[in-house]
Order: structure tokens, then C-alpha cells, then sequence
């Protein structure tokens, strides 16, 4: 089995893995596929194994990242996943290890990625990335960490921005913000808003179109994150069973 780099080439034959066992996702790959052609020109890169399933990894130079971290000179991780039948053959191995060859050659100083004080729904797995030898730089709320993996001693730390560290937004009642950096949102958020609004429950969406919104984002998880009445709720993609069981909760 080989690994394929997707790219403008061939982004429109291949498939992006994530959203690959969703039968009914074409509105959801093709929003993704948009966000990804415009983010090639900046660096990004999306490595995955030429298979049917989930196993790839997607990064980009971190001061292009759409996450609110201070990182100049790091290759930001947006994703690394393994799932399935491909768990435990050392795919992430391959993947990460090739992401750092290219990290190097690139002339980076290092790599960040978004994860969390214990395994987390769409963050990257905390026990793995330490075990490969990333360290915390930085925390966030209520329970973000930022890793990184220097390549060298004499590289400056890698921190949140200030606008990400405290989980709070100065809006009230059910407030999201989101991208198309997952291709899930574009499903998912729609059907929120319907379901909320079905509830007599005020929503305020704010769809994060560039690089920049994102790194002024309230919560490090700009792909998606759920506040109520200020407050950081959860950066999980809602479907409208546990948005129903939100909504209850209220």
C-alpha cells in the first residue's frame, strides 16, 4: 500500500477520507475540497494512504494555520488519523515521521498540533503525541493543550493567542463558531440552527472564512465550538441527537 499526497491535481478524482463512510455527504466533501484549494497555496499538505478509509494526515506552515496560536517558523498538524482496520500497523507512524521530513526540508523549526488533557472527539490523541515525543507548550480551557516537538533547543515556545485561553465570549444564549476545515460542519450546523430555533432557543452562528478570523477565534478549536452564555461548551460536532439532549439540558 502506498501513501498519495492530494493536491490540485487530482483533489477532484481522490477521496479526503474523513467524510468518506458518510453516504449522504456530498455537500459536506465539496465544502471541505474548497476550503483545501484554497489552502494549498499557503502550504498546506494532506498525505494519505491510497486505501478506502481514514488514514491520512493534513498539516500547513503555522502562520496559515486557522487556529489561534502564537507559532512562527513551527508546520502546524491540523489532523492525523487512523481509524478502523488500519489501527496498530504503524500507518500513523509513517504519516507523522513524514511530516516532520518534510517539516525539515522545509525549514521549520518545529511542530504544533491542537490536543487535549485526555483523549477528546476531533482532537488529536494526547498518549500518542507524547509517546512521540511532543511536549505541552501551553494550555487553554478548559482542557486544550498545545503540543509541539521542537527540532531543535533554541526555538521560542509556541503559545495560544489570548483570545483562546479563557473559553468565554462576551454573547449570550447558544453561540457557535465554526469552519469547513472539518467537512462535517456544513451538515451538522445547519440542522443545529433548524433544531434550535424549532426550540424557541436563540443561536448565533459564526462561520470562520479566513486564516485570520480563526486566529482571533475565543477557543482554540476553530473548527468547531459551542459556547452558552459565554461559556466554552464543547468544540464536538453536534448531531441532532446530543444537540437534542443539549437543548434539554437548558
Amino acid at each position: 500500500m502506498e501513501f498519495v499526497t492530494v493536491d490540485q491535481g487530482n483533489i477532484d478524482r481522490e477521496h479526503i477520507c474523513c467524510a468518506i463512510s458518510d453516504k449522504k455527504g456530498e455537500t459536506c466533501v465539496s465544502s471541505k475540497k474548497a476550503w483545501m484549494k484554497e489552502r494549498f497555496k499557503e502550504g498546506l499538505v494532506f498525505r494519505k494512504l491510497d486505501v478506502r478509509g481514514k488514514v491520512f494526515i493534513e498539516y500547513i506552515p503555522a502562520e496559515k494555520a486557522w487556529c489561534p496560536i502564537n507559532a512562527d517558523g513551527y508546520m502546524h498538524v491540523n489532523c492525523l488519523w487512523v481509524s478502523g482496520q488500519y489501527k496498530g500497523q504503524g500507518f500513523a507512524d509513517q504519516l507523522l515521521e513524514g511530516c516532520i521530513e518534510d517539516a525539515k526540508a522545509k525549514g521549520k523549526c518545529g511542530l504544533t498540533v491542537l490536543s487535549s488533557t485526555k483523549k477528546m472527539p476531533f482532537l488529536s490523541d494526547p498518549k500518542y503525541l507524547k509517546y512521540k515525543g511532543f511536549l505541552v507548550a501551553d494550555t487553554a480551557s478548559p482542557y486544550y493543550e498545545l503540543l509541539s516537538l521542537p527540532f531543535r533547543d533554541d526555538v521560542i515556545v509556541p503559545k495560544f493567542r489570548e483570545c483562546a485561553r479563557y473559553g468565554r465570549t462576551d454573547e449570550p444564549g447558544i453561540v457557535l463558531y465554526y469552519s469547513n476545515q472539518c467537512p462535517h460542519t456544513d451538515k451538522y450546523v445547519p440542522i443545529i440552527e433548524e433544531m434550535a430555533r424549532q426550540h424557541g432557543n436563540a443561536i448565533t452562528v459564526h462561520k470562520l472564512e479566513t486564516a485570520e478570523q480563526a486566529q482571533k477565534a475565543p477557543s482554540p478549536s476553530t473548527t468547531y465550538s459551542l459556547f452558552y452564555d459565554g461559556k466554552f461548551v464543547t468544540n464536538e460536532i453536534l448531531g441532532d441527537n446530543k444537540f437534542a439532549k443539549f437543548l434539554e439540558s437548558l
